[in-house]
């Protein structure tokens, strides 16, 4: 696919991953729309690139529906989706007190949020996209769009209180080829990133001492991951036009322990 003069939405854009990502699209001549809940960092970010911002919560059709049409307003139907909003949490599934000996288990409403934001708020905004898409007319290869998502090696070799984490990763992962079945005959390619452990704004605000062992972890390089190096694969999925419903980790080798 020929990046120069499409448009893409980024979601998650103001940070990040998917920070990193939308300066790499705006750098080979995207338009690039940010999605994301944080107006402040999300301004400055589309404002930098020359783009626009969309003050969007995932987890709400009416969010999604308005930011995908001020999106359109400003630079036309999106031909890239990238989906990078997302976050975490972790709980054992059941446990018990060493100190009271209460037992208690993983709080079903922290694990409903994370699949309403991670996997379904990813199937939200790929719906919504690849409809808007099936508008588009195909390129010369007959290509009308990509989507990649970002899943994580958790979806793979989860850790302990992982559960609703690995099992929304686990779930991008898992719709990644029949949704690249759904959009075959329209042109629409679809994969997934599974990133291992890479030096995000979140992991910055780790000890030194965490951030280092982690590194350590790493077979090769050892070190923590770059964003650049994730926006580096998601362009890649976006120009190749032979990459369609693939699941690839980007991770140094790692196989994450148990904890």
């Amino acid at each position: 696919m020929q990046l120069d003069g499409c448009a893409a939405v980024v979601t998650g854009g103001a940070s990040g991953l998917g920070e990193a990502t939308a300066r790499a699209l705006a750098a080979a001549g995207v338009k690039v729309a940010i999605f994301d809940r944080d107006a402040a960092k999300g301004e400055a970010v589309a404002v930098e690139l020359g783009g626009v911002f969309c003050k969007v919560d995932v987890t709400s059709d009416a969010d999604v529906d308005a930011g995908f049409a001020r999106a359109r307003a400003a630079h036309g139907q999106e031909r890239i989706l990238i989906n990078c909003a997302g976050t975490g949490n972790a709980a054992k599934t059941a446990s018990r007190s060493r100190e009271t000996g209460e037992i208690k288990h993983f709080p079903l409403d922290a694990f409903n949020m994370i699949i309403q934001i991670n996997l379904i708020g990813t199937f939200r905004c790929i719906a919504k996209a690849a409809a808007g898409m099936l508008t588009l007319e195909p390129m010369g290869d007959g290509e009308r769009g990509c989507i990649v998502n970002t899943a994580s090696v958790a979806a793979e070799d989860g850790q302990m209180g992982q559960a609703a984490y690995s099992a929304s990763k686990g779930g991008v992962v898992g719709m990644t080829l029949p949704i690249a079945r759904d959009l075959m005959s329209e042109g629409i390619r679809v994969n997934t990133i599974l990133p291992g452990i890479f030096n995000t704004p979140l992991m910055q605000g780790a000890p030194d001492k965490v951030k280092d062992a982690l590194a350590a972890s790493v077979p090769f390089p050892k070190r923590l991951g770059h964003a650049s190096e994730y926006a580096s694969l998601a362009l890649e999925m976006c120009r190749n036009s032979y990459f369609n419903g693939e699941d690839v980790r980007l991770d140094g080798a790692i196989r994450m322990a148990p904890r």
